[in-house]
């Protein structure tokens, strides 16, 4: 098992490492150790923080750290926490691509390689993306318009329609750093494809423990669920500054959208509601009002949106005030501000 796998593991070639070495999945959760241990701070880095990467670098081995990942995915799906999956897949892939964008660059300023470092060649061939995006020179690329639609489809942002770009001999034109996007994109896709799991009893009953430490972790939050005013006054800075965006007709980024109507729809509006205080029609209505739909499981409860450090991690922690200094959650926050601010000062945006 090869660092590059360890550091990719979604690659066909990771898959195939696991493959040959034979690894008994139930064996090895039952054993516990490194692996197991990994994949449950995998998870829930992830779920709190916005990324898999481990908090010290070549903590693990190769071999633990690749094998993390069939562990998280399997612990991911146990969870049963609306979102959860959702939150795991943008996670992996926001990590991935800082992996290889720190990989690419080394290639194009001709730094030393080494086997652990990931071409961008290789990556397309993953993707069955060979002869549909072609380098054009200065850090831009030719990607064929049926290859850019597939590509492009999952990104928000009126600059990701097909009409906003150029299209000449069935090729689209984009910078480097929108291959990069749209390649992080397809790895969120392939990490969320299957998910959740169905999971055997011999697999799912040695990992109880591992499963309440993320619980456990995540309940440490210990966001408030509901709440009978909404007042977008109180909101949090972070959430007034992604529902002005919202409001002002910007096409939100997947993360930072996911984060905005979870925390809308935990804070105990409708589907409709969200819609309305949005501002929003048509299409985006439409994707918006399906995207709180699925972040409620049978019973009604919605998937806690994530939390301070991880809008930190996404760059939507903004204006910080006094307050935010307090509280670990967003909720919190508009809890802690709901309580603080006198009955007849606040404003219930449902009797506007």
């Amino acid at each position: 098992m090869e660092r590059l796998h360890a550091r990719y593991p979604f690659l066909e070639a990771s898959r195939e490492a696991v493959e040959t070495a034979d690894v008994d999945l139930a064996a090895l959760v039952a054993e516990g150790g490194p692996a197991v241990e990994r994949g449950r701070e995998r998870v829930r880095r992830a779920l709190l923080e916005g990324t898999t990467a481990t908090e010290e670098p070549r903590a693990y081995s190769d071999r633990a750290e690749l094998l993390s990942y069939p562990v998280a995915r399997v612990l991911v799906s146990l969870l049963d926490v609306p979102g959860a999956v959702e939150k795991y897949a943008a996670a992996e892939a926001a990590t991935a691509r800082e992996r290889f964008v720190e990989d690419f660059e080394a290639d194009i300023e001709l730094r030393s390689a080494g086997e652990d470092r990931l071409e961008l060649p290789t990556l397309l061939a993953d993707f069955g993306l060979v002869g549909g995006v072609e380098a054009a020179g200065e850090g831009r690329f030719d990607v064929a318009v049926t290859t850019y639609l597939r590509l492009a489809a999952s990104l928000d942002g009126d600059e990701w329609r097909l009409a906003a770009r150029p299209l000449a001999d069935g090729v689209v034109p984009v910078a480097r750093p929108e291959l990069y996007t749209m390649l992080r994109e397809a790895v969120r896709r392939r990490v969320e494809e299957g998910l959740p799991l169905s999971v055997p009893e011999a697999v799912a009953d040695p990992l109880e423990a591992e499963l309440g430490v993320i619980r456990r972790s995540v309940a440490d939050l210990d966001p408030p669920t509901s709440f009978d005013v909404a007042a977008p006054g109180q909101f949090p800075p972070c959430m007034r500054a992604l529902l002005g965006r919202v409001r002002d007709g910007e096409s939100l980024p997947l993360r930072s959208r996911f984060a905005l109507v979870s925390f809308l729809a935990a804070s105990g509006l409708d589907p409709e509601e969200v819609t309305a205080l949005c501002d929003v029609s048509g299409a985006a209505a439409d994707a918006v009002e399906a995207q709180v739909e699925r972040l409620a499981d049978d019973d009604g409860a919605v998937a806690a949106p994530p939390s301070c450090a991880a809008m930190v991690e996404y760059g939507d922690c903004v204006n910080t005030d006094d307050l935010c200094e307090t509280i670990q959650h967003p909720l919190s926050y508009y809890e802690a501000s709901v309580e603080q601010t006198p009955d007849d000062r606040l404003v219930d945006w449902r009797g506007q």
